[in-house]
């Protein structure tokens, strides 16, 4: 199977065996984007966790022959050292990684979040972030949702009805 996608706002074209591999290997081992972690592989954990058309994905089980046609987003394109994303910039202000393993699954939960759910409550948090973190930083993590919260709003535009 030829996949056919954007990564990253990049057109990309895979050859797969087997259009079931999880699109999680597909990042990693063939197009080799490290930033996706693997966790659990049962989509329990969300280290995995990706966008796909805006939408947070565990990719660990995600079949590659869905991602056909897609835009998928990776840790590496929500925003990069010069030009951080919002919620990049409110990990390194809070300082929220231990180990940081979990951290880029974690991130990509909340920018779809925040997609959604512009400023999130503490219940909106706890609904919508089940990612797991071994290391417990939930604490620094939820001062960060809300920092990225306060960050995305200063940067987007107010519009005549948002007055």
């Amino acid at each position: 199977m030829i996949l056919e996608f954007k990564l990253n706002n990049e057109e990309r074209s895979v050859d797969l065996a087997d259009e079931n591999t999880p699109l999680l290997w597909v990042i990693r081992d063939i197009i080799g984007l490290k930033g996706t972690k693997f966790g659990c592989g049962k989509a329990a954990c969300g280290a995995c966790t990706l966008h796909v058309e805006g939408e947070a994905v565990r990719s660990c089980s995600y079949p590659a022959k869905f991602a056909q046609g897609k835009n998928i987003t990776t840790i590496e394109g929500l925003g990069n050292a010069k030009a951080p994303h919002p919620v990049q910039q409110a990990w390194i202000e809070e300082i929220v990684p231990q180990c940081g393993y979990c951290q880029p699954g974690f991130m990509m939960a909340t920018a779809a979040l925040l997609n959604k759910i512009p400023n999130p409550t503490d219940e909106d948090i706890d609904r919508n972030i089940i990612n797991v973190c071994r290391c417990g930083t939930y604490y620094r993590m939820r001062k960060a949702i809300h920092r990225a919260a306060e960050l995305n709003q200063a940067i987007t535009p107010k519009t005549d009805t948002d007055v």
